[in-house]
């Protein structure tokens, strides 16, 4: 099966999922985030604004801006599929923007380094007990992980986890996926 097949069966199964399911299986989610001892020490956590069926950040977010956590979300940039995070004090310092998704406004926001983030919440759709995932197909992770050295982290609920997904040789896998049932440790 291709990458794009394995997207698909996901997303439908996703889709089936009540809104009060997702609501309650995201809160299971964040709060085992909350708990991870990378995200306790971190100062600069990057994560994206999630849209559904993805795992609800905006709860994540809030809770990591009590903790005094700097977070930053990416802004892409499709002509060279490339992507900058910008740190963000507020969901008023964002836009909808690239495939609708809220992005940061950078006229008002600050750039992140990739030095300064400490965790990357990396979005997926499909993932596999090895920390590989299947993204939404720009590769934008995909390249902007290259040369990451802190951690990498994958919010999941347990309908996106496979046992094994195809992978290329640039995909590079995460450290530790959680879903509302587990902590799955990928290292």
């Amino acid at each position: 099966m291709e990458k794009r097949e394995y997207r698909k069966q996901v997303q439908e199964k996703l889709a089936e999922m009540t809104h009060q399911t997702y609501r309650e299986r995201s809160l299971n989610i964040a709060k085992q985030l909350l708990q991870e001892p990378s995200i306790q020490k971190a100062n600069t956590i990057a994560i994206t604004l999630s849209n559904q069926p993805e795992v609800d950040t905006t709860f994540i977010i809030e809770q990591l801006w009590k903790l005094n956590k700097q977070v930053a979300i990416p802004k892409c940039d499709p002509t060279n599929r490339s992507m900058q995070f910008y740190k963000i004090d507020s969901f008023a310092e964002t836009e909808r923007a690239f495939k609708n998704i809220l992005e940061p406004i950078p006229e008002i926001t600050e750039p992140a380094a990739k030095e300064e983030l400490d965790v990357i919440i990396v979005p997926g759709v499909v993932f596999d007990r090895r920390g590989y995932r299947i993204g939404f197909g720009g590769g934008y992770y995909d390249r902007y992980l290259a040369g990451f050295n802190g951690k990498r982290i994958s919010l999941s609920f347990k309908e996106q986890l496979l046992n094994n997904i195809p992978r290329e040789s640039h995909d590079l896998p995460v450290h530790i996926i959680l879903t509302d049932k587990e902590r799955i440790i990928c290292e």
